[in-house]
């Protein structure tokens, strides 16, 4: 995998990421929690949050599980999408 691969890769989960951050509803606020709340619920900061959402950083795979425990979902379904489709998707972002 070259460089251009892996980047599209990182933002395409990244993306993910943030798509399924915003289904998760803050009960308080009836709105989708932020990425400092999803930070705080995983003992990371807001911009690590950011920066894995814009798919600036290689996540480790025990960050991938605690983000995957508070959005509720398995690993395998963090992973459960159309690459080429997400790809896009971060470009438009």
């Amino acid at each position: 995998m070259n460089e251009i691969e892996l980047s599209n890769c990182k933002k395409a989960l990244g993306y993910r990421i943030s798509e399924l951050r915003k289904k998760v509803i803050n009960p308080e606020t009836n709105k989708p929690i932020s990425q400092e709340e999803l930070g705080l619920r995983t003992g990371h900061a807001k911009k690590t949050i950011g920066e894995l959402e814009r798919g600036n950083t290689n996540p480790r795979y025990d960050t991938l599980l605690l983000i995957c425990k508070e959005l509720n979902i398995t690993i395998q379904e963090l992973f459960d999408f159309d690459m080429k489709k997400y790809i896009q998707l971060s470009d438009k972002s």
